[in-house]
């Protein structure tokens, strides 16, 4: 599981800037940085923070940070079917509109 990685990627996908985001949450952007690169693992306090800021449901990031290797071997063969369906309709709550929206928010908070 790469929580680090999921992150980023929808960091990304809201266009926020890696600074902005470690600013937003209280952290340093050296910390959030080692984060995303796997180096770190966020507290349950700083990850809910991440998400609080991004206005995303925690799960998400779960969802997002799955990996084939996390899964049972029984059990890959579904994982492998149903997976990236399940990450198409998560990405879905990190659309262009919900990027906007917390845009939206970040400029009525300052």
């Amino acid at each position: 599981m790469n929580i680090g990685t999921a992150i980023r990627s929808i960091r990304k996908e809201l266009n926020i800037p890696q600074k902005q985001l470690a600013v937003d949450c209280g952290i340093s952007q050296t910390f959030l940085s080692g984060i995303e690169n796997g180096a770190r693992r966020p507290s349950p306090k700083t990850m809910q923070r991440i998400c609080t800021v991004m206005d995303i449901p925690e799960m998400l990031v779960y969802i997002m940070a799955m990996h084939e290797k996390d899964v049972p071997t029984s059990k890959r063969h579904v994982y492998s079917l149903v997976y990236p369906s399940i990450v198409h309709l998560a990405m879905q709550m990190v659309s262009t509109d919900h990027a906007d929206m917390v845009k939206r928010k970040d400029i009525r908070e300052k």
